[in-house]
């Protein structure tokens, strides 16, 4: 192996969490979540290196994009840690350890405010190229 490999290599392993990161936000958008956004909180947090965060109007989008979300990261070759959803059917977690997929009703969402706590970590861009859509841009 070169050091032009070795580099590249390096490179696709450090990228590979916001790869998935947008996989799973592209899952999720792909359910009819709304307001998709991706922070990168590398350095931010000790626990995780991207969070997605999603609204969903009911208990079987919210699962759905969570299932495909789950699907996505186990193409990527990841094991989800776990799937949390709670009683009421406001929040649902997906842990992949390097990124956290949290589906939310939005009123929980915006109880929580995960945007304003993660508020210093760059949103990063998901939106598929030609889609027409803005999400994800930063901003």
């Amino acid at each position: 192996m070169t050091a032009d490999d070795t580099a590249m290599t390096a490179e696709t392993e450090r990228d590979t969490p916001r790869t998935l990161a947008v996989a799973m936000a592209r899952a999720a958008a792909d359910a009819r979540c709304e307001d998709v956004v991706i922070i990168d909180v590398r350095g931010l947090s000790q626990l995780t290196d991207y969070i997605v965060l999603a609204s969903g109007t009911s208990d079987r989008q919210m699962r759905t994009a969570a299932d495909d979300a789950t699907e996505a990261a186990e193409a990527f070759g990841d094991s989800v840690f776990g799937v949390t959803a709670d009683t009421g059917a406001h929040w649902i977690v997906v842990d992949v350890v390097y990124v956290v997929l949290h589906l939310f009703d939005p009123a929980a969402r915006l109880f929580y405010d995960l945007e304003s706590l993660w508020g210093d970590g760059p949103r990063v861009p998901w939106a598929r190229e030609g889609s027409g859509s803005s999400a994800g841009a930063d901003g």
